[in-house]
């Protein structure tokens, strides 16, 4: 699977703190499975605070050691801005379109990294009117 969703809190690092910095080295990686197949581009969703995916990023540094980790266990990506989406797709409204029902961000809402399959991918862009 080539999507992904990635999580950050806005007041943390919003997308728009991705579009100014460029790039960003992002280490909320602590799935196995993410770990070794985040590698293309991401959804960037807004939890804690607006609650929705509002762009487009590219893993542009695949899997490398995460600094912030003194075990070494994890891993972390860098992450740079493709673009915002031109409408915020909610959290509420991708739990009420049928297309987005196996979504694992709705089913594992923990997760900060998860999968997207394509045709899950190409509702949200159609929702956000990309």
């Amino acid at each position: 699977m080539a999507h992904w969703l990635v999580k950050s809190e806005p007041a943390k690092y919003s997308f728009e703190d991705l579009q100014r910095d460029g790039k960003t080295v992002w280490d909320g990686v602590r799935n196995n499975a993410a770990a070794l197949h985040l590698k293309d581009e991401v959804l960037y969703y807004h939890s804690q605070e607006g609650l929705a995916v509002v762009g487009i990023a590219k893993v542009v540094k695949a899997a490398f050691l995460d600094p912030s980790d003194p075990a070494g266990r994890f891993v972390a990506v860098e992450l740079a801005a493709v673009k915002p989406l031109p409408r915020p797709v909610t959290l509420a409204e991708m739990k009420a379109s049928p297309a987005l029902k196996g979504l694992e961000m709705i089913r594992q809402g923990r997760l900060s990294v998860s999968p997207v399959r394509d045709a899950e991918w190409a509702a949200i862009l159609e929702m956000a009117g990309a």
